[in-house]
């Protein structure tokens, strides 16, 4: 008899055992779970959301780009949101995509304050969404500037002719093939084009004029195209103060009333990349696209972006 009770309560005692170790895996295996969302999403499912600043990272070549227009648009609308920061980091892109992101930013900035605090580079395009934040810095060794637009296209009419390949193309009207790969520039074409671009670059400056409080033939003097450090660029008003994300949750304390103690959480710059939606797609541009092709070379319409070739 005592030695099936002694059996009984060691047959009890191992699956208490077995329960909590079943308990702990179960724990484990959440755990990892847990991570595992968060850094598909840091700070937006999983952390209790409560009041913060958001920052939102714009770098690399711009262009369309709806994730961010999405996510400036959330961020106008989350009323956790006390304030945005954008950290720009971008040679700039097209005056398409950086349009459109200045927009947004504007829109934004309507509901919340918005610093912008420019990185390594900010340039054209990305210095034009600089000036879409209320107060815009840089650092001293900061590149930032550019003010200008450009429109880049190829000829290859002489190397046709060595390869002994000719091309025809039939046309609406004289300007309908201008650019075309296949001929030189007509006059026309190319007076076309130097129209576009001079309207493109009078636009950007009044952009700049305007969000910088500046006359505009001063601007226009400072609009050759040429980049400025971070120290030229305060010396010019082209930026505002010289710092990074210190100075800019200071500004946001002294200026606009943000508690300086509000976490700081980023804005994904990019949908995560376990989502299913187009993971093959962006998987293979991981791996090959930079290195098959340039962004610069993937940019349609007129381009503001520094150092283009």
């Amino acid at each position: 008899m005592s030695t099936d009770t002694d059996a009984w309560l060691e047959r009890r005692a191992l699956a208490r055992r077995a329960t909590r170790w079943r308990v702990v895996a179960v724990l484990a295996v959440l755990a990892l779970v847990l991570i595992g969302l968060y850094r598909l999403d840091p700070g937006n499912l999983l952390a209790q959301r409560q009041a913060h600043v958001a920052r939102l990272e714009i770098s690399g070549v711009i262009a369309e780009n709806d994730w961010w227009l999405e996510k400036l648009e959330e961020a106008a609308e989350d009323d956790r949101v006390e304030a945005v920061i954008l950290h720009i980091n971008s040679p700039g892109g097209s005056t398409y995509g950086g349009e459109a992101l200045f927009q947004a930013i504007r829109k934004l900035a309507e509901h919340k304050p918005v610093v912008s605090v420019i990185g390594t580079l900010g340039a054209s395009a990305g210095y034009m969404v600089a000036i879409a934040g209320d107060h815009v810095l840089a650092r001293e060794t900061s590149l930032t500037g550019s003010i200008g637009v450009l429109f880049q296209t190829a000829e290859f009419s002489k190397l046709m002719e060595k390869v002994g390949v000719s091309a025809e193309t039939i046309t609406s009207g004289p300007l309908k093939a201008e650019p075309n790969p296949t001929r030189p520039m007509s006059p026309a074409g190319r007076a076309q084009i130097q129209g576009m671009v001079d309207e493109t670059h009078a636009w950007f400056v009044d952009l700049v004029a305007s969000r910088r409080d500046l006359p505009r033939d001063e601007v226009a003097k400072l609009a050759d195209g040429r980049v400025y450090s971070g120290r030229a660029a305060l010396q010019s008003r082209l930026i505002d103060g010289l710092g990074g994300l210190a100075e800019a949750r200071s500004w946001l304390t002294q200026q606009r009333g943000i508690a300086p103690d509000l976490p700081l959480r980023d804005i994904p710059p990019d949908p995560p990349v376990g989502m299913l939606d187009g993971l093959g797609s962006r998987a293979f541009a991981a791996l090959f696209g930079k290195s098959l092709f340039s962004e610069r070379l993937r940019l349609d319409g007129l381009v503001s972006l520094w150092h283009p070739e």
